[in-house]
């Protein structure tokens, strides 16, 4: 048998077994990470910023996503745009990563000046014969889907990403995430690829031993079960939740509030999305140690708290939005080995800390999380690589979205010829 380190990245992928996670070496060959990183994160829709990181007019977000660059912008409108970070002169980025903001963008490098919109403004001593016109900035495609900023930096973006906007539209409607800020913001670096960050997000087999702040939130039910194994006691106390759940979600509907599990998760749709609205045990708030609200001034006008977690994975990113406030996260790959988590927590705009929240409870549990899953990811990608590591079987109760990844990653890259 050829050693994984000389197989093609075809062969490594028809190597897994169906219903068995993926050969090691797909975790940590560069040849691979550098085909993941066109495909999958330039050829799909991918979650890059939240709309409260360009607040006003003016306010640039610059994020580098592999050799690529991209800039983040309110314009003048108001509207959120998306351009490539390179001058059209000759190449120099325009903004280094991170925020800032500007009247226009201005080259560090021979002072070129581009407008908001993206058009070039002044370029001196270029001679007569120069068309500003033809020198505006490379635009790059750019949805908002509530708080979410997504970007594909292919020409030809996929086309289902207006499922996601149909689905999540009228479900973000209600918290007003347009009227938000950020009250938290954290980046954590995984020592794992950005396969087994995603992996880890799509289960929660490792929940109750793992996490011990988040776990106090979630109903143990919803968390994915094998009832052929459980004692006449624990199916009893099942049965009475489901009833319990009907009823809470019964409540939800009359309210006018959407609920219902919607997956688009075809194996070879390109803009993979979950979305439910899940109870929250407990006091029924918010994802809090006490699971009350950690933010007295809930999000837009709502004024009911126990609306539950409407809950959103996609790509490459997932957020949990409650009556209080939202935690969104997503990745981006670096290496092979490291992956950036980027996470913010979003409050109504004019919530004020130390009156309105305290910023520790409103950030405790998901900043535990991270840590622990940053924790989880490192030790599973470090076994990866260890020669004696054959992969094992899914669990068929609690793992299946994993699998999902699984079949999705394969499909989308025999979509793209590998």
């Amino acid at each position: 048998m050829r050693p994984s380190s000389s197989k093609t990245h075809r062969e490594l992928i028809a190597s897994r077994q169906p219903g068995f996670g993926m050969n090691g070496a797909l975790y940590s060959r560069q040849d691979v990470f550098e085909t993941d990183m066109e495909i999958f994160f330039n050829q799909h829709w991918i979650q890059v910023a939240v709309t409260a990181d360009v607040d006003e007019p003016g306010d640039v977000f610059t994020v580098d996503i592999g050799k690529s660059s991209v800039l983040i912008l309110r314009d003048d409108d108001e509207q959120i745009r998306a351009y490539r970070n390179v001058c059209r002169h000759r190449g120099a980025r325009l903004k280094e990563a991170g925020k800032s903001t500007v009247g226009m963008l201005v080259c560090p490098y021979h002072q070129w000046t581009y407008d908001l919109d993206g058009s070039l403004k002044h370029a001196s001593h270029m001679g007569k014969g120069f068309d500003p016109k033809c020198r505006s900035l490379i635009p790059v495609h750019c949805k908002v889907v509530g708080a979410h900023v997504l970007v594909c930096l292919g020409d030809n973006p996929p086309e289902d990403i207006k499922d996601l906007e149909a689905v999540m539209g009228p479900r973000f409607a209600p918290f007003d995430l347009a009227n938000t800020r950020i009250a938290y913001e954290l980046d954590y670096i995984e020592n794992g690829n950005w396969k087994l960050v995603m992996e880890n997000n799509r289960e929660c087999y490792h929940c109750a031993g793992t996490h011990p702040e988040l776990i106090v939130s979630y109903q143990s039910e919803d968390l994915g079960v094998s009832l052929e194994e459980m004692s006449d006691e624990a199916r009893a106390s099942y049965d009475a939740y489901q009833i319990r759940k009907a009823g809470i979600e019964a409540d939800w509907a009359n309210s006018g509030l959407l609920y219902e599990t919607v997956e688009h998760l075809q194996d070879d749709a390109p803009t993979q999305f979950r979305t439910q609205r899940m109870i929250i045990a407990g006091a029924g708030e918010s994802q809090t140690l006490d699971t009350q609200v950690a933010c007295r001034k809930l999000l837009g006008n709502l004024t009911r708290r126990d609306l539950g977690d409407t809950h959103l994975w996609g790509n490459n990113a997932w957020a949990h939005v409650m009556s209080d406030h939202a935690m969104i996260s997503w990745i981006i790959p670096l290496s092979p080995d490291r992956t950036l988590v980027r996470t913010k927590w979003l409050v109504h705009r004019d919530a004020v800390e130390g009156v309105d929240y305290d910023l520790q409870r409103l950030t405790e549990v998901w900043v535990a999380t991270t840590q622990q899953d940053a924790a989880l990811v490192a030790i599973t990608h470090s076994g990866t690589q260890d020669p004696a590591f054959v992969p094992g079987p899914y669990s068929t109760y609690t793992e299946p979205y994993v699998d999902q990844f699984a079949r999705w990653y394969t499909s989308r890259l025999a979509a793209h010829g590998v």
